[in-house]
């Protein structure tokens, strides 16, 4: 909900009649009069069995619970006399209004409408009930109103717009950014299970919470002690005098169930569960974290974990540290996911180590609930996090991952490390399924997010110091200064692996001291053909070395717009010397990371310029195709799939549906050898391509290109998209392959016709972007000339999916 509450979404059943009658009674006669135009004190018996009883078809109803108390209901009433029409009408408890409950509901109920052919809602609102009224209007559907007798009544038009997918993603982003600020900003804690045992689980969290200086009151709860570490203990979260924003709960996993119903009724809004025993132990376990989650949802409550780690906040207002970690980096512009709770002490051990400050941390463990995609959605409106670091050992929902990552990236970087390459697995206990899609596929999927995916931890930290603190590279021209031929000899070849364009290093002598550095480096700054610098220091094998040199290189660095990293002194990290200090002593902007090896330096550099380029180049529209007939197509899929199995196309229908989107087959049953569409293709040699597109159960619509011969299929020389395609995106997908120079040209060879190639490309992917339903779609070969391109052969697969693709559904967490 729009304050970050959550409630559950379920139909109506028989058996919720008493559920009905108390929802009712609670409601204001005001509210009662504007949902049936008259006061109704009471629902007669046989409105109640009406209301409750629908064949989910012709009548259907949704209602939203909280706690277990029905606290809002939609439904909709097909109209005999309209086709296709449907009068809808919502209901939301007043103690609920205005938490965007209404819109939700039209949300789930308009999804519903849909799938059984409904296209059109009616609804009649009162003229001075303004609140329905603007619900109604701000869903984003297309929408009529006439005045009758006294009513307004509202037509909308259920197919998704572009409007409506922007508003439900609008709500989305904000309703679930809120809810990760409940967590992150409680007001006050209990640990549950802060055992007296010194280093037992509960107390290393509720020593972290006090020694950390969290800003509001920290409640030990222990069926049995006085006190805990000093503090007064409660037997039950009930007994606490005080409310309860954020319960750490570390009993055994069999008793977690009945503290969740306890911190339900004491009103806590957010759980951290670092109890272990839940998906991590088999079967029974993830069992149990099912549960665990339904119960937390049922009243309103987020979980992080279970079987994690913590979360924090450096936050001076709040200064939270309910996590396992004893060491917890400063203050810093750096969001910080984990999912690892093995690794999360580590790696905040590292980022303390290296001085890079941190505005929040949060270890999801099992990913049960929270999940970084909620991070991102925190993250993008969080005026204290600069940067994001993701460690990602599976993704739940990684078509909604790759779309908010997108639109973050525009405004933050992301730098992300995502195990498993070699297996695409999901660790035992994650809720999330393996991922079907080679290894370079995801690492192009999240390429064309703006992601910068990193091999490992210690390249996590290199490009995340940089990031931090260091303006972006306006260009891949990289200057070198160092006072060691080896060192900037390394630096060099580094840059020219990594296809940067670098000037010879700079060297100035083993005796070097802060005048020459200053006076390179500010040569080098001001040089309009040098985007970036890096500073390479060593000490002189005999003899000592100018200590100003750090300090002359921070303070030119301090009015630049280029970016600078150095490797000084083999130091890792923000070193002093080089750090411009904050108020509270972190590093602040300004300040110069350092790295071991001057290959990291460069390494890092390069990972960054990528990104500024991706951030500067024009991201392109999904443009309008002429000659597109979509309604045509979908009655088409609907025809072939009508007994609901799976059907191998025959050449003949795969050329029908294309057709549909203005692509012509040129054999194999879809047209002659040389017809139109082909230009030069039928009559001269031309280079062989393969378009692949496959409804990927994580990621959704994803298109595949490559050339269609042995060599390329032996280097798994493809590149991989998702589905729909931008004109500047069609342009990347044929040039990503290490094989496109056959295409452009290669040792004085006629290009190939490219624009065509791209059309088609856009055209597919629009295909597969409008119909789920097409599981897979391959046109092998698509021969490419010089004027045109002919699709010689098309095989086609349809099946249903089994639900709506996240983005076009309806909203729910995982």
């Amino acid at each position: 909900m729009t304050d970050g509450g959550t409630a559950h979404l379920r139909p109506i059943r028989s058996e919720d009649a008493d559920l009905l009658r108390a929802f009712y009674a609670r409601l204001s006669p005001e509210s009662i009069y504007y949902r049936f135009f008259s006061p109704r004190p009471r629902l007669s018996d046989r409105e109640i069995e009406h209301f409750t009883n629908v064949d989910h078809d012709r009548r259907a109803a949704l209602i939203a619970t909280i706690g277990g108390a029905m606290v809002a209901v939609v439904r909709y009433d097909r109209l005999a006399d309209r086709p296709g029409t449907a009068e809808v009408a919502f209901l939301v408890e007043d103690a609920h209004q205005g938490r965007g409950l209404g819109a939700v509901l039209l949300e789930h109920i308009a999804a519903a409408a849909r799938e059984r052919g409904v296209h059109r809602f009616v609804a009649s609102v009162l003229p001075d009930n303004r609140r329905m009224t603007r619900v109604f209007r701000e869903v984003g559907y297309r929408a009529e109103q006439r005045f009758e007798e006294g009513v307004i009544e509202l037509v909308l038009d259920l197919e998704p717009t572009e409007t409506s997918v922007e508003v439900m993603a609008a709500r989305e982003h904000r309703a679930e950014a809120r809810s990760i600020q409940r967590l992150l900003f409680p007001r006050s804690v209990a640990v549950i299970g802060a055992s007296r045992a010194e280093h037992s689980v509960g107390q290393t969290v509720l020593r972290h919470l006090l020694h950390g200086d969290f800003s509001g009151p920290v409640y030990p709860v222990h069926p049995t002690a006085v006190a805990v570490a000093g503090v007064r203990a409660y037997a039950s979260v009930l007994d606490i005098p005080d409310d309860v924003d954020l319960a750490v709960v570390s009993v055994r996993a069999g008793a977690v169930h009945e503290v969740v119903e306890q911190c339900a009724g004491k009103g806590v809004r957010g759980l951290i569960v670092v109890s272990s025993g839940f998906g991590e132990t088999g079967a029974e376990g993830r069992a149990r974290q099912e549960e665990l989650v339904r119960l937390a949802r049922a009243y309103g409550m987020r979980v992080v974990g279970p079987n994690c780690l913590g979360i924090a906040n450096t936050d001076p207002d709040v200064r939270l540290n309910a996590t396992l970690a004893p060491t917890m980096p400063g203050r810093g512009p750096v969001g910080f996911f984990s999912q690892s709770g093995a690794l999360g002490i580590a790696i905040l051990q590292r980022t303390a180590e290296r001085g890079l400050g941190l505005s929040t941390f949060v270890s999801a463990g099992n990913r049960a609930d929270v999940s970084g995609n909620d991070l991102m959605q925190y993250w993008e409106e969080d005026p204290a996090t600069k940067a994001v670091l993701l460690y990602l050992e599976s993704l739940g929902n990684p078509r909604k991952f790759a779309r908010l990552a997108r639109r973050l990236s525009r405004r933050k970087p992301i730098v992300a490390v995502k195990s498993g390459r070699s297996t695409q697995g999901v660790p035992i206990g994650h809720a999330a399924r393996a991922l079907s899609l080679p290894d370079h596929a995801v690492s192009a999927l999240f390429a064309q997010a703006g992601v910068i995916r990193v091999e490992d931890l210690s390249e996590l930290f290199d490009v995340a110091q940089l990031l931090a603190y260091q303006p972006l590279p306006s260009g891949d021209r990289i200057a070198i200064i160092d006072n060691s031929d080896s060192l900037g000899l390394l630096a060099q070849d580094a840059a020219v692996a990594l296809g940067l364009d670098v000037r010879a290093p700079v060297n100035l002598g083993p005796r070097a001291g802060a005048g020459e550095y200053e006076s390179a480096l500010a040569e080098a700054l001001a040089d309009d053909g040098v985007d970036a610098v890096v500073a390479l220091f060593t000490p002189p094998t005999i003899g000592g070395y100018d200590v100003r040199v750090p300090e002359r290189i921070r303070r030119l660095a301090a009015g630049s717009a280029k970016p600078i990293v150095a490797t000084y002194l083999g130091s890792e990290g923000m070193p002093e010397e080089l750090r411009v200090t904050g108020p509270d002593g972190m590093a602040a902007a300004g300040s110069i990371p350092s790295y071991p090896a001057p290959e990291n330096a460069v390494r890092a550099l390069a990972y960054v310029i990528r990104y500024a380029q991706w951030l500067r180049r024009p991201h392109g529209n999904v443009p309008d195709l002429d000659g597109t007939d979509r309604r045509r197509a979908r009655a088409l899929v609907g025809e072939w799939l009508d007994s609901g199995a799976p059907v191998n196309a025959t050449p003949r229908q795969a050329a029908d549906l294309l057709a549909c989107y203005g692509v012509t087959v040129a054999g194999e049953g879809g047209g002659d050898e040389g017809d139109e569409g082909g230009g030069d293709v039928g009559r001269a040699r031309g280079v062989p391509a393969r378009v692949v597109t496959m409804e990927d159960p994580s990621f959704g619509a994803v298109v595949s290109f490559g050339l269609a011969d042995e060599t390329a299929a032996l280097l798994d020389d493809r590149a991989y998209r998702l589905a729909p395609l931008t004109e500047v995106e069609a342009a990347e997908l044929v040039r990503a392959i290490r094989t496109a120079p056959l295409l452009l040209g290669h040792r004085g060879a006629e290009p190939v016709d490219v624009p065509a190639l791209e059309d088609l490309l856009l055209r597919v992917a629009r295909l597969a972007d409008d119909l789920p339903e097409v599981a897979r779609l391959e046109l092998d070969p698509v021969v490419v000339g010089t004027s045109g391109v002919a699709v010689r052969r098309v095989r086609l697969r349809l099946e249903r999916p089994l639900g709506p693709r996240p983005e076009l559904g309806p909203r729910r967490l995982p």
